[in-house]
């Protein structure tokens, strides 16, 4: 027996319990008839609390008093509480097997009245609550005088149930607006640790003559004041087990499973009940077989029914019938589905139209403005071409520093064939060849001089072709899955594969017989050893990745990080640091007499090659300088910025200003090289274009 429940003394016979005086009801307050005797009168409280006649002071004290026996008949009558409760007719369980059992009657009945019993939250009020001790007046609500039912603390400090906080306006105590604020979770632990009396042994006052000389004080006059039922069930249990133990109480009125006009019965009762009840049905009763009988014929029944060896197959097709139905109903959820979409579509599309219709309105309204303003551009276009003239003019007389109008630069073509973006080009003087390297992981070989055509396609590298360079017959070709390809140029064929980098090999430049390869914070010097290359040394001491390299003379110009490394050819040891500004560097180029480096921050430096010393920042840019290309004539050095705002810039290094801008591709330009007066561009539109004056 759990500790959440104890029996009350025998009182299954009408009299009183040995040690205990039998006490007759008169009022309330009316006191025991011999306080001496030893036993006491639990006092009522509330409208839904009774007063119930204790047994002697040890059983009191400790609430272990012994279960009583139910009497030689085993059968209980239902009390008049029993018919007011309108418990609905249990039908006839389902049997699939060829006998009834007991035990799964037994349960399936439990389980059916389960729910025949399961109280809502607002029928809760109505069921018997007879408290074994008197509780605390401090467990008492203020507003229904009852123990707290969801206690709930309010705005006011105050302590209620939660349907009491919500129906009235205002604190009995202070008059303060009442306000739902967290529930009370000790006060309803503590209610829940007090004992009350079984709800199937109690009974309301005055309903069973019967009990009248049983060991019982009642609440006389109260309507709903309930008393115990000295032939009901005898546990008290604690107020949070009361669920638990009234499911499977045995004094649980149920019906018979069979036929629902058999005489009520008990839990306890049902099982012998179930062995002699004679409305046994069959178990294909729903097929049509009418037999009815008990135990016995319904054993000698089953031998004979002529459903049941079709059992099998009727069970089949209700299976399958059942799957039809849930197939039906998932049907009709997707109907109802598809309706709701269909209906939100056509407001959709009411909606679209609406728009469509301002949206003309509005395209209406612009088409008048657009043509004032084109108007309005035309004249401004014409003011600029006399402002150029103006310049052009002052610029011929020497006022701006020498500038020849004829050294203007313009698109000659387009070589198209790529499917990615152009990274890198490299231009082979000897045989006026163009090599481009793109996303597509090809170079493609262009003849600049006589059918402006592609040769060849030279397909290896398994990622993005990223770096070209030239030395002798050779071209070696960096990418960005960490590996240098060497290529024989009069053959256009792979001669060799090596393992560069862990990282994507970014830049690539030659000079003095040796090979530089920039990768993350490391360039690899490489001696060129006919199709072979022999690692010579890395060099170190590099912040960020190497986006360019630039060999003149003999000396080696590394970009990474705000920082331009300066190493000598020959010992391969650095001999300058030169400090920028504006992010990574993406791109270096070397004059006679200047050092100019492209950042990202859209910026482009300028240092005297002699001095080190930084003399001029470019601006004009609105994005990265990817890349920058250099020709030197005897009279003036030009030098070429290509970046990510689609544009070409034509700087002049005589006096540091940007002569030309060149607006042709279609996305950004990453790559510049230069031959023979002509400059190639690559951009990610995956077009070179060829830029002569």
């Amino acid at each position: 027996m759990s500790s959440g429940k104890t029996p009350r003394s025998n009182r299954y016979s009408g009299e009183a319990a040995p040690g205990t005086t039998a006490t007759t009801p008169s009022s309330p307050s009316t006191p025991p008839a011999d306080s001496s005797s030893g036993s006491k009168m639990e006092a009522s409280f509330g409208p839904t609390f009774s007063a119930v006649a204790a047994g002697t002071k040890e059983a009191s004290s400790s609430y272990k008093q012994h279960r009583r026996t139910p009497s030689s008949s085993s059968t209980l009558t239902y009390s008049p509480r029993d018919d007011d409760d309108g418990m609905p007719p249990i039908g006839t369980p389902r049997r699939s097997d060829s006998a009834i059992s007991v035990r799964s009657l037994h349960s399936e009945s439990n389980m059916s009245l389960r729910s025949t019993f399961s109280l809502h939250e607002e029928e809760e009020d109505t069921e018997p609550q007879v408290f074994a001790e008197q509780p605390s007046v401090k467990l008492c609500c203020q507003l229904c005088c009852n123990v707290f039912k969801d206690p709930v603390i309010t705005t006011c400090g105050h302590t209620f149930c939660r349907r009491c906080a919500l129906t009235s306006d205002k604190c009995p105590v202070d008059a303060a607006k009442l306000t739902v604020v967290v529930n009370n979770i000790a006060v309803a632990e503590q209610i829940g640790e007090l004992f009350i009396h079984c709800k199937y042994g109690c009974r309301a006052t005055g309903s069973a003559a019967a009990g009248a000389a049983a060991s019982t004080s009642t609440v006389a006059g109260k309507p709903g004041a309930y008393e115990v039922d000295p032939l009901g069930c005898p546990f008290t249990i604690k107020l949070s087990a009361r669920k638990e133990h009234e499911v499977s109480c045995d004094y649980r009125p149920v019906r018979c499973p069979n036929n629902p006009s058999c005489p009520p019965l008990l839990t306890m009762n049902l099982e012998a009940h179930l062995k002699e009840c004679e409305h046994i049905k069959c178990p294909h009763s729903k097929y049509g077989c009418t037999f009815i009988g008990n135990q016995d014929t319904y054993e000698t029944h089953l031998e004979v029914c002529k459903f049941e060896g079709l059992k099998e197959f009727l069970q089949q097709t209700d299976d399958r019938f059942h799957e039809m139905q849930l197939t039906l109903a998932q049907k009709d959820q997707d109907i109802a589905f598809l309706r709701s979409m269909l209906g939100k579509l056509s407001e959709k599309l009411d909606q679209l139209e609406k728009n469509l219709e301002l949206k003309f309105d509005v395209l209406d309204e612009n088409q008048s403005k657009l043509s004032e303003d084109l108007m309005e551009f035309r004249r401004d276009a014409s003011m600029l071409n006399d402002e150029l003239s103006h310049i052009n003019a002052r610029l011929n007389m020497g006022i701006l520093g020498s500038y020849d109008p004829q050294q203007i630069f313009k698109c000659k073509g387009t070589f198209v064939g790529h499917q990615g973006p152009v990274w890198c080009l490299c231009v082979y003087s000897t045989g006026d060849l163009l090599f481009s390297g793109s996303s597509d992981k090809t170079i493609k070989v262009w003849d600049t001089c006589t059918t402006y055509k592609c040769q060849k396609t030279l397909e290896g590298h398994d990622g993005i072709v990223l770096a070209l360079c030239i030395q002798g017959n050779k071209l070696y070709s960096g990418s960005a899955d960490c590996t240098i390809i060497v290529w024989d140029i009069q053959t256009l064929q792979k001669v060799n594969t090596i393992r560069a980098h862990d990282n994507p090999v970014c830049t690539l430049v030659s000079s003095h017989n040796m090979l530089f390869s920039g990768s993350l914070k490391a360039i690899k010097v490489w001696d060129i050893v006919g199709t072979e290359l022999k690692l010579k040394k890395e060099l170190t001491g590099l912040n960020h990745w190497v986006r360019a390299l630039v060999a003149s003379q003999n000396h080696l110009y590394s970009g990474s990080y705000q920082t331009i490394k300066i190493w000598d050819i020959r010992s391969l040891e650095c001999v300058h640091v030169l400090q920028t500004s504006g992010g990574s560097v993406y791109s270096i180029a070397v004059t006679n007499h200047h050092i100019v480096c492209g950042t990202y921050e859209n910026l482009i430096h300028v240092w005297d090659i002699e001095s080190k010393e930084q003399v001029r920042t470019l601006t004009g840019h609105v994005g990265t300088v990817y890349a920058l290309a250099v020709i030197s004539t005897p009279d003036q050095t030009k030098v070429f910025s290509a970046s990510y705002d689609r544009s070409l810039r034509v700087w002049s290094m005589d006096n540091m200003i940007c002569t030309q801008t060149l607006l042709r591709h279609q996305g950004s330009v990453t790559a510049l090289a230069v031959s023979r007066g002509r400059l190639f561009s690559g951009a990610v539109d995956s077009t070179v274009k060829v830029w002569t004056c």
